[in-house]
């Protein structure tokens, strides 16, 4: 049996449990806080809360594959726990990797030499560094678009802050001798696709970026081995770029000459061109109209109060949240409470790094009762800010439109 928003609602009402029915999944929430009212009707009547082993309730967007999304309350820490982060595949074909047997095979036409290292290998004969780094699905808000558009309908929990311990990818390359014409890297994994003429999820970085020192052959997060739904034993991190670049359960890395031309590069995850303003561009794979999605861009997130909160009169309200870009770091958050009229600075936490999202806080004026719109609105240090209108794209992609809450102070 299945619940779906209007099921949960009425049950909760009830205070009746609930429970899976779905073999691989555990107890179901019933919470009907699945995301914004804006969300597409049909999103939010077949979303639910659920649990993947290893994971606390998140909200399903689909089973197969398994797309889950964090709530949002568990974004008010300065880093998302392991258990909480979202889960992102394309493909259905999800082996249970063994660490001892796991291997990642290097080489490529554009390499001096191919060899194959297990993890224990990758471990022990290459430094280790750690960095903390939002990971956020490309189509990380992509169900709050209008008109609406084909994909996963994410709200605002595809994303997470992670501090990614492992191996610097251009140590791994370096051993394998690139050669002066190396022009991107071509990368692979262990899942797959279930029927034969679905394309496999293979990705390519341009080698500027694969030669970054803060891009990482992953396998630990927050202290702990990846987990399985994120990628164990080892993913690939491209810090400031959008998830689609880190690569989960990698098992291969082939430097080439010339521009991959697999399908989840030619024809996915791409942007129209000139609409954003991208300073990281994948050139080697842009057309005359449009190029790959790469850095975030700036935006942030309130994280302690939902659409529809109720304040107290005469007592201060903390107002708290995120921001994060791809890389360049926060200039400034400010917070508006009657609607974009005025706006007043926010204090901001601690720098946890350039490509980690910084934490901020505002004291809501509540003295007076009454009904208030919050807002918030991200700079970076390049003075790139959040937009107030939407820029379309057919995708969904980069959404970083201010957010907007209504609360009620009574």
């Amino acid at each position: 049996m299945r619940f779906n928003r209007r099921d949960f609602v009425k049950l909760s009402a009830s205070g009746l449990a609930l429970a899976s029915a779905a073999p691989w999944l555990s107890a179901l929430a019933a919470d009907p806080r699945i995301g914004p009212a804006s969300l597409p009707q049909g999103a939010l009547d077949s979303g639910l809360l659920d649990t993947l082993p290893g994971k606390v309730a998140l909200i399903k967007k689909t089973y197969r594959p398994p797309n889950f999304e964090t709530p949002v309350e568990y974004f008010d820490e300065a880093f998302t726990r392991n258990d909480a982060f979202f889960v992102r595949y394309h493909l259905s074909a999800i082996p249970q990797v063994d660490a001892a047997s796991w291997k990642l095979s290097v080489g490529g036409e554009a390499a001096e030499k191919s060899f194959e290292l297990t993890l224990e290998a990758l471990k022990r004969e290459f430094e280790a560094v750690e960095i903390a780094a939002v990971c956020q699905c490309s189509g990380n808000r992509r169900g709050l678009s209008n008109p609406h558009v084909t994909g996963v309908e994410w709200g605002y929990g595809a994303m997470g802050n992670a501090k990614w311990k492992g191996a610097r990818l251009k140590d791994v390359l370096a051993r394998a001798g690139i050669k002066k014409d190396a022009l991107e890297i071509v990368y692979d994994g262990a899942d797959g696709p279930a029927m034969d003429k679905t394309p496999d999820f293979v990705k390519s970085l341009p080698i500027w970026k694969a030669l970054d020192e803060n891009a990482l052959l992953a396998y630990e997060m927050n202290g702990e081995p990846l987990p399985h739904w994120n990628g164990y034993p080892v993913r690939i991190v491209v810090p400031g770029w959008t998830a689609t670049y880190w690569m989960k359960h990698v098992t291969s890395i082939q430097a080439v000459s010339k521009p991959y031309n697999g399908f989840w590069m030619e024809r996915a995850y791409r942007i129209p061109k000139g609409k954003f303003p991208i300073v990281d561009r994948f050139i080697s794979q842009e057309t005359e109209a449009n190029t790959p999605i790469t850095e975030m861009v700036v935006n942030s997130l309130i994280t302690n109060l939902q659409d529809g909160a109720v304040l107290p009169a005469g007592k201060a309200a903390a107002v708290r949240g995120i921001a994060w870009d791809g890389g360049y770091g926060m200039r400034e958050v400010s917070v508006s409470i009657d609607g974009g009229a005025t706006w007043r600075p926010a204090e901001l936490g601690p720098d946890l790094g350039k490509f980690a999202w910084r934490q901020w806080s505002y004291t809501l004026p509540t003295g007076q009762p009454g009904n208030y719109t919050v807002m918030a609105k991200a700079t970076n240090a390049v003075g790139a800010s959040q937009t107030f209108d939407l820029v379309f794209n057919p995708a969904g992609y980069h959404n970083n439109v201010v957010q907007r809450l209504k609360v009620k102070v009574a």
